[in-house]
């Protein structure tokens, strides 16, 4: 009688649970630590928080140390990371970049036209007979439809869900939260008072697009954020960062000294180019994180068509 066969499987990568534990152990511990160790509220105060507080009122007519920080005693750190996320942005753009026509010798790209249309023309009745057939086979499979819109799927539908938009309860909530959001971010930019900035604010109106996005489908929002549309903004608030550095220089001898007028303590125009660069950062930031964030999700809409054709 043969010998019988240990049936073959299919090596697994194991897991060491003891090692993640320890790990998270040690992370735990470390963060424990610092905890204990951050300085109490009758801690003496760091240098740079002791030089903001007296400089910031005095010399910028704004009562909030953390602008003072960003876009004063700190402002040329600032420009840097500012721009840093601009050449970030350009990269992602860059791969992420949408289909192009093919540019080659004068009329290649007409004679090439002209050959797929000749060529789609004998093919156009069998391609629209097969894609019919496989609308079909795959309705047929999944048991639904395509519907006109979210809200006429039946609830507990069975299939995958084929609707862009979300239900109408989604899309009235964002309708009524976006315009609320975009105030919470034009007035964390707006008064010199208030902790925050260009750079909460941008990252807050780039959470309003995400939210139209998820909640009304990738089209309706896609002829805003268009990159021939978003790309001169951001240039525009690079550019005006770039001003104001000079205008300083200019100025006072000193780059991104302030040379505009200072408005009232806690008013919208206190700050001087403290104002300014906040608000040209809003542009640069709100800008430069939706070009990247929809670049990356436009990939698979820009790209879809061509791998369905592969598959044809």
């Amino acid at each position: 009688m043969a010998p019988r066969r240990t049936p073959l499987r299919e090596h697994e990568p194991s897991h060491r649970p003891v090692v993640g534990l320890v790990l998270c152990g040690v992370v735990a511990v470390i963060l424990g630590a610092a905890v204990l160790r951050s300085p109490r509220e009758h801690a003496p105060l760091p240098a740079i928080a002791r030089y903001a507080l007296s400089v910031a009122l005095p010399r910028w007519h704004t009562t909030e140390p953390v602008s003072e920080i960003v876009y004063g005693t700190r402002g040329f750190d600032t420009f840097g990371e500012t721009f840093l996320l601009l050449a970030a942005v350009n990269g992602v753009v860059l791969i992420c970049r949408r289909r192009e026509p093919r540019q080659g010798f004068v009329g290649e790209e007409r004679a090439g036209a002209r050959e797929q249309a000749a060529a789609g023309g004998r093919r156009h009745h069998d391609s629209a007979s097969e894609d019919e057939a496989r609308r079909a086979e795959e309705r047929e499979r999944s048991g639904t439809w395509d519907p006109p819109t979210p809200d006429a799927t039946p609830i507990g539908a069975p299939g995958p869900e084929t609707a862009e938009a979300m239900t109408v309860v989604a899309r009235t909530a964002v309708r009524l939260l976006a315009p609320m959001l975009i105030v919470a971010g034009l007035y964390l930019v707006a008064w010199g008072y208030t902790p925050g900035g260009g750079f909460p604010a941008g990252a807050v109106l780039l959470g309003v697009a995400l939210f139209v996005y998820v909640s009304l489908g990738y089209r309706r929002i896609e002829p805003v954020i268009r990159p021939d549309v978003v790309e001169p903004v951001e240039l525009a608030g690079a550019m005006a960062i770039i001003v104001l550095g000079i205008g300083g220089l200019v100025a006072k001898g000193s780059f991104s000294a302030n040379f505009l007028p200072l408005g009232h303590a806690q008013t919208i125009l206190s700050g001087g180019v403290l104002q300014a660069f906040s608000l040209s950062e809003l542009v640069e930031v709100g800008t430069g994180l939706t070009l990247v964030v929809f670049a990356l999700l436009g990939m698979g809409h820009d790209w879809t068509g061509d791998e369905e054709e592969q598959e044809r």
